[in-house]
């Protein structure tokens, strides 16, 4: 690590070779429906999803300057939730900064690699400068921009850099794109729900309600005291069935579960932003817990257990459980009675084996995906501490990543 050298991100900044801002303060007078997305720290989390952004408009663009999206930026939320990061690439939407947002610009490229300078911000040096001064005031956590402009940052030679950044993206790569399968299996299992239990749903089927089909918040047994898988509310999707991130820790109270069952957000605004997970994590046997806020929602058989997960998901059930809301403004949550009365269409036995037959398949490849990414991550998190701090060579790391994919 001799030939890595410390600078003075002021330095840097002054010679043009790394900018850094913040986002344009936008009036709502100024958002629109249409127009490039106006990004806050909700659409940023490892990438970026503008599907409920506002936007702002092109004709208006040369109000906001440079506070605009370049490929190569670094995203980085610098109030409220300190510490996100998301990556510009070449199939980013352009986007405008808003102010919960920071940038990082790599000015020249021969110098600073924008793909280092990315996971250089996840490391050890740049948290423990944020962790520094993000609670200096009695606000919410906030890094400045003149905190950050008083930062250091320590830089080898840039063919390291640029060997280093191609370890680590290799292996988001990977990710992101056993990522956008699961997207997919997900979207045609949904499909493939609405088409065949909603639109093509026949006249002759019986009537009867959720609760023919589905167990609600069916007992589970887990003895005080146990070490049992944990699952918090925040590490649910809004997006996808399978959840972030679990750990072990000591039973006291809380929502049981096992495999098979599906988890729908009961509180208010974890149900209207969508979260909710299908559990297929635990050991066989295994029992594990997770927050009060959740409703548990178990299958009938001869239906596939992932039925209720893709039931959980459709806009209509979702929709009505939102209106079983109850309580005061804020803490409002989802009255599992008043759910349990959802009306729906009985399908027949062909239709269950059916759905049964196409189901299963599409789970097996999701799940082994998921245990891939689960690896791969682990794998990246380890590596890019090491990495950072000159601890491992490039090559070192070449071979691990080679051994787990």
């Amino acid at each position: 690590m001799t030939d890595w050298k410390e600078y003075k991100v002021s330095d840097l900044l002054d010679s043009k070779s790394l900018a850094i801002g913040d986002g344009y303060r936008a009036k709502n007078s100024e958002l629109s429906n249409t127009g490039l997305p106006f990004a806050r720290a909700g659409n940023i989390n490892e990438g970026f999803d503008f599907a409920n952004a506002d936007c702002f408009p092109v004709e208006d663009i040369s109000k906001v300057g440079e506070k605009v999206s370049r490929v190569g930026d670094i995203v980085f939320t610098s109030k409220g939730t300190v510490g996100r990061f998301a990556y510009v690439d070449e199939s980013a939407l352009r986007f405008v900064y808003s102010p919960q947002l920071c940038y990082w610009r790599s000015l020249n490229k021969k110098w600073i690699h924008p793909r280092f300078l990315f996971y250089w911000m996840q490391g050890k040096e740049f948290y423990s400068q944020v962790d520094a001064v993000k609670g200096q005031t009695d606000m919410a956590d906030y890094v400045s921009l003149s905190d950050q402009r008083r930062m250091k940052i320590t830089l080898p030679p840039l063919p390291e850099q640029q060997a280093i950044a191609e370890v680590l993206s290799s292996l988001d790569d990977k990710i992101d794109l056993l990522h956008r399968q699961n997207e997919t299996l997900e979207a045609l299992a949904e499909t493939l729900f609405r088409q065949w239990f909603v639109e093509e749903a026949a006249e002759s089927w019986e009537s009867g309600i959720v609760t023919d089909l589905v167990d609600l918040n069916p007992r589970r047994s887990l003895s005080k005291e146990t070490v049992a898988p944990y699952l918090e509310m925040s590490n649910l999707s809004n997006e996808l069935y399978h959840p972030h991130d679990w750990y072990d820790r000591i039973f006291t109270s809380g929502t049981k579960f096992i495999n098979g069952d599906t988890l729908l957000a009961r509180i208010t605004p974890c149900l209207e932003n969508g979260k909710t997970a299908y559990v297929d994590f635990l050991k066989a046997g295994e029992v594990g817990w997770g927050s009060t806020e959740f409703i548990v929602m178990r299958t009938r058989e001869p239906l596939h257990p992932f039925f209720s997960y893709i039931l959980a998901r459709h806009s209509d059930f979702r929709n009505f459980a939102i209106g079983c809301m109850v309580g005061s403004s804020g803490r409002q949550r989802a009255d599992v009675d008043n759910l349990a009365t959802y009306e729906m269409k009985l399908p027949p036995p062909d239709v269950i084996k059916r759905f049964n037959k196409h189901i299963e398949p599409s789970l097996q490849k999701m799940k082994l995906n998921n245990d891939q990414i689960r690896t791969l991550t682990r794998l990246r998190d380890a590596l890019l501490p090491k990495l950072m701090s000159g601890e491992m060579r490039v090559d070192t790391a070449e071979a691990e990543t080679a051994i787990a994919s």
